[in-house]
């Protein structure tokens, strides 16, 4: 970003919150930085040198601290895998991050935005929207298909932070290729979630997610996905315990942002995401790491993601 002789002035600040804001969502994205990779005052480079949270994430993952015990914590029983968090801690985790029911998209308004209606809609740009939500919410219930030898294949990996795409490639959700990746430039400030917003009466509802915990965690967010490679894996370490390994999307920073934003669009949908994250096996954290792409075929791996 440009600095310019009005940088500093309560306008230009607000312009830029809510440029960071609109930067990083649904996962994959990962813009050009708009902050810069500085974290209060500290370079991204240096923070991967501190201590690990109590999370067992180092910022940026871990983004803003306050926030951080509202993001899903490690399973500690395999029932717990791919679990979705239930609407009534949805709601609970929406009030801490200063989210109401009442600030939030219409169902109508959800509805037509997903599926391309409304004034000024684009049906590719809703189409990304969905798929990236879809992959949001893989949880028990919910399998994504792909194609795999001729034949569709559910999967349901989310709390590994893992997805399958339709070709039947194993990936993490921040994979470039991926619709959480693409769909960028929907949800950035010029596109088409503010459009549609302002030609479709959600205007208000757009104003009280920035205005959310969503808009600090953006910063962390983009900056984790900045540093992280093509396989946007992050590495986990508690005290006292080996280290570990999970997607992008299950990190305190980025679950965060994107429940905030699935919560606006639909708090019952939001209530799909999943409740706790598990490390993702080593042979195939290795696999995803050592891949130049950071995808590696699904039938391959499939049977250590239990």
């Amino acid at each position: 970003m440009h600095r310019t002789d009005h940088a500093n002035s309560p306008a230009r600040s607000t312009s830029r919150r809510t440029k960071v804001s609109a930067a990083v969502a649904l996962t994959g994205v990962s813009l050009v930085s708009v902050v810069g990779l500085q974290i209060s005052g500290q370079s991204v480079a240096g923070a991967a040198t501190q201590t690990p949270t109590k999370s067992g994430f180092i910022k940026p993952f871990s983004g803003v601290p306050r926030f951080v015990k509202l993001a899903p914590v490690q399973i500690s029983n395999d029932w717990q895998l791919n679990q979705p968090i239930g609407q009534k801690k949805a709601d609970e985790i929406a009030k801490q991050i200063r989210l109401k029911k009442s600030d939030v998209f219409t169902k109508k308004q959800y509805r037509l935005f997903v599926t391309g209606r409304g004034v000024d809609a684009v049906p590719a740009d809703a189409r990304l929207v969905d798929q990236s939500v879809r992959i949001l919410t893989n949880t028990v219930g919910r399998p994504l298909y792909s194609k795999i030898h001729g034949k569709l294949v559910p999967s349901v990996l989310s709390s590994y932070g893992l997805m399958v795409n339709k070709a039947g490639l194993l990936e993490s959700p921040a994979n470039e290729s991926a619709p959480t990746r693409k769909v960028n430039s929907v949800i950035e400030p010029d596109g088409y979630l503010g459009k549609w917003c302002r030609a479709n009466g959600a205007e208000k509802a757009l104003r009280h997610l920035y205005a959310s915990a969503y808009t600090a965690e953006a910063v962390y967010g983009n900056e984790s996905q900045t540093i992280s490679g093509a396989a946007q894996l992050v590495t986990n370490k508690k005290r006292g315990h080996a280290e570990t390994t999970v997607g992008m999307s299950m990190v305190p920073s980025i679950w965060l942002v994107n429940f905030a934003l699935i919560y606006t669009l639909n708090p019952s949908v939001a209530a799909k995401m999943p409740a706790r994250w598990a490390p993702i096996p080593r042979r195939v954290a290795n696999a995803i790491s050592a891949s130049s792409t950071g995808q590696v075929p699904y039938a391959r791996y499939a049977a250590a993601l239990r």
